[in-house]
């Protein structure tokens, strides 16, 4: 069997990310959805005090969230963790004069200590990925725009990051412009017909996301890093689409432009445990918050310019009860490492340092 552990004399610098579905964090008096109260200024206080907590503990140098109605309240939460980042953005949700968060759904957003290159809303499908959905016309945007970062590490390392959160499983039922129901949601058979909807507007952003990775993956050394609140699970048809994984096993040449789950191909093995849900929907464990890596974090890959560590989901409070000012999803936070060049750049990281 080949020995794939890095030579003694190798120099690394590490990366963590981690994936954070927020549920619903907004301010406080805010309505971000019609039918449920707006949070108390109390219940406001309690969620971001939580969730300052979890990204203290967390100390990730790249945070990808979800669910993020307005960025102050964000900023709010980060704040909270007495942590410094350079970068906490969440375009579309942004809080000033003229703009007033999210409108209609939450968006993703980036909190990073990593020098932030670019960062771009992806928001229409490319032509190939629009579909007819029954009733609905043509699903040709993303009903929340993915976020691609182009980050740089201080050792001159240029990476690429998605934050995702695709459409959820729950029925798509057809509305009036006031947002009215306009069909019997008790009747089996809208339910089906409203199902099939979701899943095919989740397929449909699946494949644009798909022919973006492919766009930055095809023929280059980018490295890609792909997290976010799948809403479906890693073996799912849909998080196929995106990471094309499946594929790799027939045919070599397909690393070029998959992406692997984080937990399949992390180091440390030894770490793994059965209880990796994320989520618990009526008391059923699922993974749906996931992070993917291109080939050049996989350690058997000829591409190999790094690896996986290990993997944690930090998932505990999930069976704390329902409380809104907790999230009902579960952390998810992974350990990377990337190769330093053999003659160092000035300013490059030692070994092990973090952050990066």
């Amino acid at each position: 069997m080949t020995d794939h552990t890095p030579a003694p004399s190798a120099r690394w610098a590490t990366l963590t990310v981690a994936t954070c579905n927020l549920l619903n964090l907004a301010q406080a008096g805010r309505l971000f959805y019609e039918g449920q109260e707006p949070y108390s200024q109390n219940e406001f206080e309690r969620k971001v005090d939580w969730l300052g907590e979890r990204i203290r503990v967390l100390n990730a140098d790249v945070l990808a969230v979800q669910e993020v109605w307005d960025e102050l309240a964000l900023r709010a939460a980060v704040a909270r963790s007495g942590l410094q980042y350079g970068t906490v953005a969440v375009p579309g949700a942004e809080n000033g004069p003229g703009q007033h968060g999210a409108q209609g759904t939450p968006r993703v957003g980036l909190v990073t200590r990593l020098k932030v290159e670019s960062l771009q809303s992806l928001t229409d499908f490319p032509s190939a990925a629009v579909l007819d959905i029954p009733g609905l016309g043509p699903h040709n945007r993303f009903e929340r725009p993915p976020l691609l970062a182009t980050l740089r590490m201080k050792h001159g390392q240029e990476i690429a990051v998605i934050t995702a959160h695709l459409k959820s499983k729950r029925p798509k039922y057809l509305q009036d412009a006031q947002g009215r129901t306009l069909e019997d949601t008790e009747d089996p058979a809208v339910q089906a017909i409203g199902s099939l909807r979701s899943l095919l507007m989740r397929a449909s952003e699946a494949l644009a996301l798909r022919l973006k990775v492919v766009e930055l993956l095809h023929r280059t050394r980018l490295p890609l890093i792909a997290m976010g609140d799948f809403n479906d699970s890693p073996h799912s048809v849909t998080t196929q689409l995106i990471a094309a994984t499946s594929q790799v096993a027939y045919d070599k040449g397909a690393r070029d432009n998959a992406m692997f789950s984080a937990w399949d191909v992390q180091g440390e093995a030894a770490l793994r445990r059965d209880v990796a849900y994320s989520h618990i929907h009526q008391g059923y464990p699922e993974v749906l918050d996931q992070v993917l890596v291109s080939e050049e974090f996989v350690a058997t890959s000829r591409a190999s310019i790094g690896d996986v560590r290990r993997v944690e989901v930090f998932n505990d409070h999930l069976h704390e009860g329902r409380d809104r000012s907790r999230s009902d999803h579960g952390f998810v936070r992974a350990l990377l490492r990337l190769r330093l060049p053999d003659q160092p750049l000035t300013n490059s990281v030692t070994s092990g340092s973090s952050p990066t």
